[in-house]
């Protein structure tokens, strides 16, 4: 079954069963639907009515495919999926409304046309996947595309996801994540957007863009799903799983917004997370999935559970057994159960019992189909499963290039002392030394389902195209990813002395981030630890490129280092990507989105902390202050910092007299300058802070960025604008509210830089 060999044959038997299902009587049904703009059609409700309790149960049933490949194979265990063959046979028995993770257009074909030409009711199937950043063509981590501080760049990048996904078949992903992550050691940090508020809204709103296109009829446009709802991020310790108790307050302010700017662009699913929240699993949280998402927001939406989270209610102690946790999930809001097979074995007897109702079951088969009518499905089952346009869509040379342009605008540049960056393309020995400086593994990054390793192209090869003499650049590991290697450090020694300059290429391996790779210690290894340390040791000028999925807390030879440049996992493009920043074809404009600390006992470190009554004054560390006895409370490398190869500074900050009327606009503005000799593009960002207020305030929050091109020398004046909405927190009532008195104000290149900086007043009639 999994010879993905294309025949005439099976071309035109996918043709018949498009003409048959356009003869059927569900087809009949729905065939007055025009476009995803009219709604749903009332004919919806007959379909329902014909529909015994069995098939309704079998449309909330999504499972792993059990005809998958590659990554799909070890992220969704054969042993729970069955043979390809059971499939199919659930499908003609209605007892499946869809599959994921499974392996493109033909696998796709057979199934679906098993579903409109030989079950009872000819209802298609979906097809969803995890496409969390990028198909066959990969892009950076989420993580790293946060980086870029560019919506737009992000939204392209997933729009061509999309488009490689629809073409093999798929209609739904999984993604995106739009959780805030401010604990370094939770691993899934990796596939969301870091801990800010503001810059995780913009970066959940591009990607829901970027899947859907312009209309989900489209057969390059996927459904989104924002998860995890609902704050995944704020594990205990970080431990990817554990349970999570934050306030309403902080649910409120820092958790939802994202969620909220994903429905707002139209994301039409929502998966609801792992964790407990105060008690209660949130795949069983009626507040949250009822009284929140649907009652308060108005979510109209498919909420569909994550793998096996109903399953999972069992041995958080909340559910008895099975059949409980079906109930408890259903009824609290969970209309699709993933993986599990609980909805299937258990509501059909619970509808039976009286104890779920059967309006309540044909409500989530009715948000099950809506889901379907939205793309298409009922007009065309096929209308994203063609082989041909498979093949000739994926890793196209466009494709690559938005994947090399994403890639390169992810890097972060943290430290340049002296200018040693970026390096010539001539004239000297360069010495790739580390885990990473060379072969094909550790490119694409965790969490990709469907690209590979194998396709990507890696550091060594980046970095010779680049050089006018390759023959100048040599590759030795040093080290393992966690352990020595016989010999190892005598080798990179040797490398090191025969060189003018050392890139060391270190950091974290892929599977140390993504879902289930909690880190106690947010450190380079020590095995790599102990090749830089050795390696700084010859004297050699070193640049380390990081690879990383999350915050790291630098340390020795590794912080010493003159540059240092944050790769994260970079996709199929990574080697020509880096390449192109370290020999300066592009300079460095990413900044971080996440805190880098001073040490690990830092973590959670996120710099829109709370102030203390005891804050410790700029200078020495005081007694009896806000600090640890080691370190400050502060960054190592904050939020939002990066270097260009410019030399930018800020000036002349106005704030046009310094009040902002309660119903008026407060325009700022600052003169950016280029001093350097390099082209350089700049992310200017404005932070505010409510100096008194009935609730205590974060020290500064982002409610403002813009990206700038300036040529050596030239200087631009960047605007924004502020009005009382911008000023806006959550009451003692737990309303939306604004006070009127004194905020500081920067403008600044980073969360804890000074910028230039003033303050202004709102004022009340």
């Amino acid at each position: 079954m999994n010879d993905l060999r294309i025949s005439r044959r099976a071309m035109v038997m996918g043709a018949a069963a498009l003409t048959a299902w356009r003869a059927s009587p569900a087809h009949a049904l729905l065939r007055t639907v025009a476009d995803e703009s009219q709604g749903l059609p009332a004919s919806v409700e007959a379909l329902i009515g014909k529909m015994t309790v069995e098939e309704k149960a079998g449309q909330l049933t999504l499972m792993a495919a059990a005809w998958a490949g590659g990554a799909a194979n070890a992220l969704n265990p054969a042993a729970s999926n069955g043979t390809f063959d059971a499939q199919l046979a659930q499908t003609r028995a209605g007892r499946l409304g869809g599959v994921f993770n499974g392996n493109g257009a033909e696998m796709a074909r057979q199934m679906q046309r098993v579903a409109v030409r030989e079950s009872r009711l000819k209802i298609p199937l979906l097809f969803a996947a995890d496409v969390i950043h990028g198909f066959r063509t990969v892009f950076p981590v989420p993580l790293a595309e946060a980086a870029s501080f560019e919506p737009e760049l992000v939204e392209k990048a997933a729009r061509v996801a999309a488009i490689e996904a629809a073409a093999a078949g798929i209609d739904w992903t999984f993604a995106p994540m739009v959780d805030v992550a401010r604990d370094a050691r939770w691993g899934r940090g990796v596939e969301g957007s870091g801990e800010d508020v503001r810059l995780g809204r913009d970066m959940a709103t591009a990607r829901v863009r970027g899947f859907q296109g312009k209309s989900l009829w489209a057969n390059d446009s996927v459904m989104s799903c924002a998860k995890h709802f609902a704050a995944y991020g704020a594990a205990e310790a970080g431990l990817d799983y554990g349970a999570v108790d934050v306030s309403e307050r902080t649910l409120r302010e820092i958790y939802f917004p994202p969620f909220q700017a994903a429905f707002d662009a139209g994301s039409g699913t929502v998966m609801a997370s792992f964790n407990e929240l105060s008690g209660v699993p949130a795949t069983a949280n009626p507040w949250l999935l009822d009284d929140v998402l649907r009652k308060e927001w108005g979510f109209d939406g498919l909420v569909v559970s994550d793998y096996t989270g109903d399953m999972e209610l069992i041995d958080h102690g909340f559910a008895a057994d099975a059949r409980e946790a079906t109930k408890l999930a259903f009824l609290a809001g969970v209309d699709m159960s993933m993986q599990s097979g609980f909805y299937m074995q258990h509501l059909p007897s619970l509808v039976a019992a009286g104890e779920v109702p059967m309006a309540r079951l044909d409500q989530a088969v009715r948000r099950v189909l809506a889901l379907k009518v939205r793309l298409g499905l009922f007009d065309d089952p096929f209308r994203r499963i063609d082989p041909r346009r498979e093949k000739a869509r994926v890793r196209s040379a466009g494709n690559l290039a938005v994947a090399r342009e994403a890639a390169r605008r992810s890097i972060v540049l943290l430290k340049n002392e002296g200018d040693l960056l970026p390096l010539p393309r001539s004239g000297k020995r360069i010495a790739l030394i580390g885990p990473f400086a060379q072969g094909k593994h550790d490119l694409i990054g965790p969490w990709n389902v469907y690209g590979s390793d194998a396709e990507a192209v890696d550091l060594l090869t980046g970095v010779r195209q680049a050089m006018a003499d390759p023959s100048l650049v040599t590759a030795t590991a040093g080290s393992g990813v966690t352990a020595p290697l016989p010999g190892g450090i005598e080798a990179a020694i040797a490398a090191a002395n025969a060189a003018d300059i050392v890139v060391l290429a270190i950091g974290e391996s892929q599977d140390m981030s993504g879902e289930a790779q909690s880190r106690n210690l947010v450190v380079i290894p020590p095995a790599q630890q102990a090749l830089a340390e050795a390696v700084a040791k010859t004297g050699k000028p070193i640049v380390v490129l990081l690879k990383n999925g999350r915050a790291l807390a630098l340390e020795g030879a590794v912080l010493a280092a003159p540059a240092i440049l944050v790769t994260w996992f970079l996709g199929s493009e990574s080697g020509p990507a880096t390449a192109d920043i370290l020999f300066g074809r592009e300079g460095p404009s990413a900044r971080l989105p996440v805190s880098f600390p001073q040490v690990p006992g830092q973590v959670p470190y996120y710099y829109a902390h709370k102030r203390t009554g005891r804050p410790n004054p700029a200078g020495p560390l005081q007694p009896y202050k806000t600090h640890y006895r080691e370190a400050s409370n502060a960054a190592r490398f904050p939020f939002g910092h990066g270097l260009t190869y410019g030399r930018i500074e800020y000036s002349d900050l106005d704030l046009g007299g310094g009040t902002l009327a309660w119903d008026g606009t407060l325009t700022v503005r600052a003169t950016i300058t280029n001093r350097g000799t390099r082209t350089a593009e700049e992310v200017v960002q404005l932070y505010i802070h409510d100096q008194t207020a009935s609730l205590t305030r974060p020290v500064r929050e982002l409610k403002g960025y813009r990206k700038i091109k300036l040529e050596p020398g030239q200087s631009q004046e960047v605007r924004f604008t502020l009005t009382r909405a911008d000023l806006q927190f959550l009451g003692l009532d737990g309303r939306p509210t604004v006070e009127a008195g004194l905020f500081r104000l920067w403008v600044a290149p980073s969360a804890e830089a000074e910028g230039v900086s003033g303050g202004f007043t709102l004022t009340k009639g």
